[in-house]
């Protein structure tokens, strides 16, 4: 039995979703008499490249033709249906993308058709042929016999040689929409009596992210799966996908800042069996769905949603900051880095969660502009614009006279920040002055006055640090880092110098030799 992508594979013009202009140009130069005899068709995979070049074939070749309309009932375009006509023949430039391969073409095109008008080459994954294969093609493209006709197709347009794009008319196949993807799949459930509600189907065209193959290939493995009846949970097991109610649940969470409340959600997830790395991408696109939202004001007809998801977009949307959307966006990013490098998604999501929640765990600098944001916006409360209101729904401000509490502050948290935040930062002002303090180590935090201890022999960069210009510099990039106006001073260490070891002798270092190297 046939594979349901193939069963279904579009057989005329009329049959063929979302690529609307393309079949509307095709269509009227058949039937105007304007067929080219090089095509371009390119576009992301399983988007009905070759399915079209094959529907061009038969418009081009069936016993009624030239036609915009083929009859699929000939020998012609039964032949070629079932892929063994004569005169439509279709090559994989992956695997014969020699300079040998498109010689045989050359010796092959000046031979009539067999039985149609036509002979039409269908060349797929074409970017793949070497260049020495190209440049003996050019001139059979540019000059054919006038019974020939090439469709290149292609994932990756931009390898074509532009000596050959400008030889082709070519056509870019774009994405489906997901209602137009649902649509195929209910009549394809609908012929093959699978019993399967619209909303799983929703969750296998969103999976597919507009590939028909991929999305009629995980249908057939459904229902193979599900004796012919899918359900949306049978739908989220088989794709590893993450329920929408576990998104809006996890993103209420960050609204909440319940730090605990999200860890533990993530261990329930896991012990679930949810595949972590679904659920970082998943919400990511959750959250450019609310940010999305935020800027525009409303839910784009564009998305994948139903209208229940719709409402609790907007309610969400309204529920958390814009500056919160953005710098989760960015920590997922990470984690998204780290399963690329092959690393395991958890403890990414898990800090990120930590860092979003509890901003004052993190002295990032990214973090601090995202803090100072989140007091002006608690200090501004009162005069923010109706826009901003309507984005961001936080607690009964302050009367706008108080002025906003600073963010906490804790000596172990300035040290874990001195190497990685606060030194670059002063390097950004002076590249002098960062090497003058890097000699030092904080020792001390007591009421906004931070203690840097030098060593008992570093007196000169201590003198050098204590410099009002300096001193100045350093002040200024601890509010950069955290937001706080910090006093700073300067002292020497207890004098403590070890003995120098004795230098070691000869044979002592012959020894050493013998037993690092075995010899």
């Amino acid at each position: 039995m046939a594979a349901l992508y193939r069963k279904y594979r579009p057989q005329d013009f009329e049959e063929v979703v979302g690529q609307e202009p393309i079949v509307r140009t095709l269509r009227n130069a058949i039937a105007a008499d304007q067929v080219r005899q090089a095509y371009l068709f390119a576009g992301p995979r399983g988007t009905g490249k070759t399915s079209m070049a094959r529907i061009l074939a038969k418009a081009l070749n069936c016993t009624k033709g030239p036609t915009p309309s083929p009859d699929n009932t000939c020998h012609v375009c039964q032949a070629i249906t079932n892929g063994n006509s004569l005169d439509v023949i279709e090559m994989d430039a992956a695997s014969q993308r020699g300079i040998d391969d498109i010689r045989e073409i050359r010796d092959r095109v000046v031979l009539q058709p067999a039985e149609g008008r036509y002979k039409v080459y269908i060349l797929d994954e074409a970017h793949q042929l070497t260049d020495a294969a190209w440049n003996a093609l050019l001139k059979l493209i540019e000059e054919p016999p006038p019974h020939l006709v090439f469709v290149f197709c292609t994932t990756d347009v931009s390898k074509m040689l532009p000596t050959v794009r400008s030889r082709c008319q070519t056509f870019v196949f774009s994405r489906p929409r997901l209602p137009d993807l649902v649509r195929k799949l209910r009549r394809i459930a609908d012929a093959e009596k699978i019993d399967v509600p619209d909303q799983a189907l929703a969750l296998i065209a969103r999976s597919a992210r507009g590939a028909y193959r991929d999305a009629e290939s995980t249908l057939d493995q459904l229902s193979a799966g599900s004796e012919g009846t899918i359900t949306v949970q049978s739908v989220l097991q088989g794709l590893g996908a993450v329920e929408e109610e576990a998104l809006f649940r996890l993103v209420d969470l960050v609204v909440d800042r319940d730090t605990a409340g999200a860890l533990t959600f993530i261990e329930e997830l896991s012990e679930q069996g949810q595949d972590l790395g679904r659920l970082v991408t998943d919400l990511l696109e959750h959250l450019r769905h609310l940010l999305l939202v935020q800027h525009m004001g409303e839910v784009p007809d564009s998305l994948p949603v139903t209208e229940e998801t719709r409402d609790r977009l907007r309610e969400q949307a309204n529920q958390l900051g814009e500056a919160t959307v953005l710098r989760l966006i960015d920590l997922l990013h990470i984690a998204v880095e780290d399963m690329r490098q092959g690393g395991d998604a958890r403890l990414p999501l898990e800090l990120a969660l930590v860092k979003v929640t509890r901003p004052g765990s993190d002295l990032s600098r990214e973090s601090t502009a995202y803090r100072l944001e989140q007091l002006e916006l608690r200090g501004h409360a009162p005069v923010a614009t109706e826009a901003k209101q309507q984005s961001v729904v936080s607690a009964p401000a302050a009367p706008a006279t108080a002025p906003a509490a600073p963010p906490s502050l804790e000596l172990s948290s300035l040290q874990e920040a001195w190497q990685r935040t606060i030194l670059p930062a002063v390097e950004e002002r002076s590249i002098p002055t960062a090497s003058v303090l890097r000699e030092a180590r904080l020792a001390g935090l007591a009421d906004d006055r931070l203690t840097l201890e030098f060593p008992s022999s570093a007196d000169f960069h201590r003198k050098l640090a204590e410099d009002p210009k300096n001193a100045t510099l350093l002040q200024d990039a601890l509010y950069e880092v955290t937001g706080r106006k910090l006093a700073v001073a300067f002292q020497l260490g207890e004098h403590t110098e070890e003995a120098a070891e004795e230098p070691l002798g000869e044979d002592e270092i012959l020894e050493l030799v013998k037993e690092t190297f075995d010899a």
